[in-house]
């Protein structure tokens, strides 16, 4: 697909008209939101958004109830004629936290701004392909780093059971409260492919969690920790046999899939996507890390109602404003001097982890 902003959503308006428009007719917030629908239908979706679907309320405040996932409740029994006695929610635990506010901008810099100018000299239809790729790739690349920033909030909870952010001078530290005996250690580093016995590491997870009547059904690991797996001088025994050209040899990645999946009714996720930061480039699923988790959704990706959304939409003559991704604003605002238009992306956004107790997570690092 031509990832040009259609024609006939681009103001209405096809190129042969471009030259009647102006900066601010060009970079609307309608125009970047269906730019960023179409480039969103080419892209992957994060694991995240499978496992924590998007959903949204109004204001800040985020609660939701953590409480037993695992065996059912035997009914308890009454006497004929006698009043019915209510079952309470025990066991559950209402969790409050307010959802974090997170927001950059883009402009139009001078040498762009020249460069639409003399756009309106040309009928260059390639130029004028390129010059609106770059100008909604910008704006773009800070609808993607909303995305990359509620992937690394879910994946954070989901390895660690907390969501911590200490950046442009905002700290946070949230715990999720993951239930102690569901975070466990290796008993070998599973690097140390001669002595380290992962099937066993599993297996002492898995029935933990049976015992506590969850029944895991999926994995999450990156290459780095399933590559030991493959390397392992255990498995390779029990899969390929235990002999010097067996242990030569090297274990298909399938043949490993296929003798966890019958051993323990799993099935493995590797997780490669990587992302950036101020500190550096870093994977959602560190090294070492193992996570077992049930089959359905394990909470939700919440969003609240950015200020932009709440005050702004009903003033176009002060700013544009366009929502996508279930909650996120993308506000665009004139500039008089210097003549420039300014867009924002903005979002209240949090997780919830309503499945904490239905996870587990085994280190087999050091």
């Amino acid at each position: 697909m031509n990832v040009r902003v259609r024609k006939e959503t681009l103001m209405k308006m096809n190129l042969q008209t471009f030259a009647t428009l102006n900066i601010f007719d060009l970079v609307q917030a309608p125009n970047v939101a269906t730019y960023w629908a179409e480039k969103t239908n080419e892209t992957q979706p994060y694991l995240g958004e499978e496992l924590f679907p998007m959903d949204k309320q109004l204001g800040m405040k985020l609660s939701w109830l953590k409480g037993k996932t695992g065996s059912p409740v035997a009914l308890r029994p009454s006497a004929l004629d006698a009043d019915v006695i209510p079952r309470g929610r025990a066991g559950f635990e209402e969790l409050i936290e307010k959802m974090i506010f997170f927001k950059e901008s883009y402009y139009i810099d001078e040498e762009l701004r020249q460069q639409l100018q003399m756009v309106n000299q040309t009928n260059n239809k390639e130029y004028q392909d390129v010059l609106l790729n770059r100008v909604f790739d910008d704006v773009a690349d800070l609808l993607r780093g909303a995305a990359v920033r509620r992937e690394i909030m879910r994946m954070q909870m989901l390895t660690t059971g907390t969501i911590k952010i200490n950046e442009n001078g905002q700290q946070y530290n949230i715990d999720y409260d993951l239930p102690a005996g569901h975070k466990k250690k290796a008993a070998t580093k599973w690097s140390d492919i001669e002595n380290a016995d992962p099937v066993e590491d599993i297996d002492i997870a898995v029935t933990a969690m049976k015992e506590d009547g969850v029944t895991p059904a999926r994995a999450v690991l990156n290459s780095k920790t399933f590559r030991y797996l493959r390397q392992n001088a255990a498995i390779k025994a029990t899969i390929l046999g235990n002999n010097a050209n067996a242990q030569a040899a090297k274990l298909s990645k399938q043949s490993l899939l296929d003798y966890i999946s019958e051993e323990f009714n799993l099935e493995i996720v590797v997780y490669d996507k990587v992302y950036t930061d101020t500190s550096g480039t870093h994977k959602f699923i560190p090294d070492n890390i193992f996570v077992l988790l049930p089959a359905e959704t394990l909470g939700k990706t919440w969003f609240g109602t950015t200020p932009e959304e709440a005050d702004l939409m009903s003033s176009p003559n002060v700013a544009n404003v366009s929502i996508v991704d279930t909650g996120v604003a993308i506000t665009t605002m004139k500039k008089a001097d210097p003549v420039n238009v300014e867009t924002k992306v903005s979002m209240i956004s949090l997780p919830s982890f309503e499945q904490s107790e239905a996870v587990c997570i085994l280190d087999v690092g050091e």
